[in-house]
């Protein structure tokens, strides 16, 4: 089993459920916050990987939901600094394990990479894990 840094929201209620699914399969999570964590442009980047900047941001924070921020339209470089700036603009969660640095919990990219409970594959195959649990997604506990 591995141990897993875990960079979250402190308070998202799917970030928890998210742990939840990691601590049931075994590994031991080292939860910090995405929010005061001193980033650098280097360290935030490396959790990026090949993936496309769109798909480095957190579609829940307000700005993008506003369309202030449209991530499709934004290069890397101009990313990496709003997201400096502005921590709720990373995707979540970041996380670290066995020299791998993976961005959001694609329940494939991780079963695959650390593992996870078949009853947690089952019920990750019936739902979104990234989708946030409260109804009205405005809700400023998800955006703040």
């Amino acid at each position: 089993m591995a141990t897993v840094i875990f960079f979250e929201k402190p308070g998202c209620a799917n970030n928890a459920r998210q742990k939840l699914w990691l601590g049931n399969a075994g590994h031991k999570v080292d939860a910090r916050s995405l929010l005061t964590e001193p980033w650098t442009r280097e360290s935030l980047r490396s959790f990026f990987g090949s993936h496309p900047v769109a798909q480095w941001f957190n579609r829940a924070a307000p700005r993008v939901k506003s369309g202030e921020i449209v991530p499709e339209n934004i290069d890397a470089d101009t990313a990496l600094s709003l997201m400096l700036t502005e921590p709720l603009l990373i995707r979540r969660p970041l996380m670290e394990a066995n020299g791998r640095r993976e961005v959001g919990f694609d329940a494939e990219v991780v079963d695959a990479w650390l593992g996870l409970t078949p009853q947690t594959t089952e019920k990750l195959a019936e739902t979104n894990p990234e989708g946030c649990l409260h109804r009205d997604a405005s809700d400023e506990r998800c955006g703040r």
